[in-house]
C-alpha cells in the first residue's frame, strides 16, 4: 500500500444471508449433516471511493442469520479506518477482531465469532487485491517475505514457528518463484472430485457422476461414508466405474466414535482407500492419540476442514497422526490465519489440501493453494484442491477447471463477488426463488414461524 497516494476510508458494510436449497437433492449431505442447504454470509465492505471488498463465510443453512448479525458487530471495530491503517498493521487488526474484550467470550477464536471474522477478513483481502488490481494469489506472491509475515498473528504458535523462521523459509524459496508461477499458469493446480458420493446419493447416481468426472480426467474421488451398507455401495460404484488405478478418499464427517474406527476401517479396506477424512471429532485429541498408537493406521487419516484455528493445527502436529491437513479458509479466521497454518505446515513438512465443499470455498482456497505452490511448498506432490461442481455460476469470476486442474484466476480480488441477480434470487428469506419455494411448499419459512412464536409469546 506504500506506493498508493490515495487515502481510502472504510465507511459501511452490507451483509446478506444467502442460501441455496441443496437439501432437495441431497447435495453435500454427509453422515453428520444430512440435510445441507449450502449457504453463506456475504459481506460487502464499502469505502468512500469506488472500491468495495467482498467476503464470504459458509454455513449449511440454519444459523446463517446468527453469523450475519455477528458480522455487523465486528465491523464496528474497523469502521472509519483507512486501508493504509489496516494493511500496514494487518496482524494487529486481525487480533483486534478476534480479541474484543466482550465478543471474544462467544468464541474464543472459534464458532460463530470466528466464522464472522473470516467474512470480514476475507472481504478486506478482496478489497486490497482490487485496489492493487491483482488476484489475491498474485498479491501474496508479490509481497516481500517481511510484508507477508507481518499480516500473521503468531500469538500461541511461536513455540512451533517464529516470525524470523517464517521470513527465512520464504526467502529461501525466492529463486524458484518465477519458475513455479510459469508452471502454474501453464498446468494449473490438481483437483479431486468430491461431488460423486454424498450420503443421500444412490449407487446409480454415484456411478453416473464417477463416469462423468473420470471422462474429465479426474484421478481422485471422494465418497461420504457412514455405518450403513449404502456407504459400501457408493464405494463399490466408484471402483466399478473408475477402476483401481484411481485414488479413493473416504469422508466419515466426524461421525465415528473411537471404538468404532477399527471396525469401520476393516469394512472399507477392500476398496483400497488411500485416506479417511475426519474419522473422529477434530477436538478429540485422546482419540487421535489412539490413531497414533496404531502405526499401520497413522498415515491413513486426515483432518482439518473443521479445524477452528491455528492452535488446533498446532495440536495436530504435536500428535503426528495425519497424512495431510485440510484447510477451510471460511472456518479459520480468514486469510491471515490460513497463512499461519501454511507456514507451520511448511516447517513441519505436512502437505496442505484445500477444502472446497461450500459456497465460494473453491473460489477462495484456490488462491491460497496457488500461493503456497509458488512461494512456500513449491510442489503439488500429495496436494490437491477439492472440487464440487455446483454454485460456481453464481460468482462473477468462478473457478476455471481444465484437465482436472484449477487454473489460476486472472481477475483482481479473491473471486468472491456474487452476481447481483443471484443475490436477488437467493437472499433468505426474501429472495424471489425462496418466496417461490415457500409458496409451493418445498420449504417452510423458518423466520416467519419464529416471528409467529414471538408474537404468540407476547400475547400470552
Amino acid at each position: 500500500m506504500e506506493d498508493k497516494e490515495i487515502i481510502i476510508k472504510i465507511i459501511d458494510i452490507d451483509v446478506q444471508d444467502i442460501r441455496f436449497p441443496t437439501s432437495l437433492k441431497g447435495d453435500g449431505s454427509d453422515a453428520m449433516h444430512t440435510d445441507v442447504d449450502h449457504s453463506c454470509v456475504y459481506v460487502t465492505i464499502k469505502t468512500d471511493k469506488e472500491y468495495e471488498g467482498y467476503g464470504i463465510t459458509c454455513t449449511v443453512g440454519r444459523g446463517n442469520e446468527l453469523v450475519l448479525q455477528t458480522c455487523k458487530l465486528l465491523f464496528e471495530l474497523i469502521r472509519n479506518q483507512t486501508t493504509k491503517e489496516i494493511y500496514t498493521n494487518f496482524a494487529a487488526v486481525w487480533r483486534k477482531l478476534t480479541s474484543d474484550t466482550q465478543l471474544r467470550w462467544i468464541g474464543p477464536e472459534s464458532g460463530i465469532i470466528h466464522l464472522a471474522t473470516a467474512a470480514i477478513i476475507n472481504a478486506l483481502w478482496d478489497l486490497w487485491a482490487r485496489i492493487e488490481n491483482k488476484p489475491v494469489w498474485k498479491l501474496l506472491r508479490d509481497m516481500t517475505p517481511e510484508q507477508l509475515v507481518s499480516t500473521v498473528d503468531f500469538r500461541y504458535i511461536r513455540n512451533i514457528l517464529s516470525e524470523e523462521e517464517a521470513i527465512q523459509m520464504l526467502r529461501e524459496n525466492e529463486s524458484k518463484k518465477e519458475e513455479c508461477e510459469e508452471f502454474l499458469k501453464k498446468c494449473g493446480y490438481p483437483a479431486y472430485a468430491a461431488d460423486v458420493g454424498w450420503l443421500r446419493y444412490s449407487y446409480w447416481k454415484t456411478a453416473g457422476l464417477t463416469k462423468k468426472f473420470a471422462k474429465l480426467d479426474f484421478k481422485c474421488f471422494k465418497v461420504t461414508v457412514d455405518q450403513t451398507e449404502k456407504g459400501v455401495k457408493r464405494c463399490r460404484a466408484v471402483r466399478n466405474v473408475a477402476g483401481w488405478q484411481k485414488q479413493l478418499m473416504l469422508d466419515a464427517s466426524q461421525a465415528w466414535d473411537v471404538p468404532e474406527v477399527a471396525n469401520n476401517v476393516i469394512r472399507f479396506n477392500n476398496f483400497q482407500p488411500f485416506c479417511i477424512e475426519d474419522a473422529l471429532s477434530p477436538d478429540d485429541f485422546l482419540g487421535i492419540i489412539y490413531i497414533k498408537l496404531n502405526p499401520e493406521k497413522k498415515k491413513f487419516f486426515t483432518t482439518g476442514k473443521m479445524g477452528a484455528n491455528r492452535v488446533t493445527f498446532k495440536g495436530f502436529h504435536r500428535l503426528q497422526a495425519f497424512c495431510f491437513w485440510q484447510l477451510n479458509v471460511a472456518r479459520l479466521g480468514g486469510i491471515n490465519e490460513a497463512l499461519a497454518v501454511y507456514l507451520m505446515a511448511k516447517k513441519l513438512d505436512v502437505p496442505v489440501w484445500g477444502c472446497a465443499n461450500g459456497v465460494g470455498l473453491g473460489e477462495m482456497v484456490q488462491h491460497l493453494q496457488m500461493w503456497d505452490f509458488v512461494c512456500l511448498s513449491q510442489t503439488t506432490e500429495n496436494r490437491m484442491i477439492e472440487f464440487v461442481n455446483r454454485n460456481h455460476g453464481y460468482f462473477k469470476n468462478p473457478v476455471h477447471i481444465q484437465n482436472a486442474c484449477y487454473m489460476p484466476p486472472k481477475h483482481s480480488g479473491f473471486s468472491t463477488k456474487l452476481k447481483d441477480k443471484f443475490i436477488v434470487r437467493w437472499s433468505y428469506p426474501g429472495g424471489t426463488r425462496w418466496k417461490y419455494l415457500f409458496k409451493t411448499g418445498h420449504f417452510k419459512n423458518e423466520n416467519e414461524e419464529n416471528d409467529s412464536c414471538s408474537l404468540a409469546s407476547k400475547r400470552e
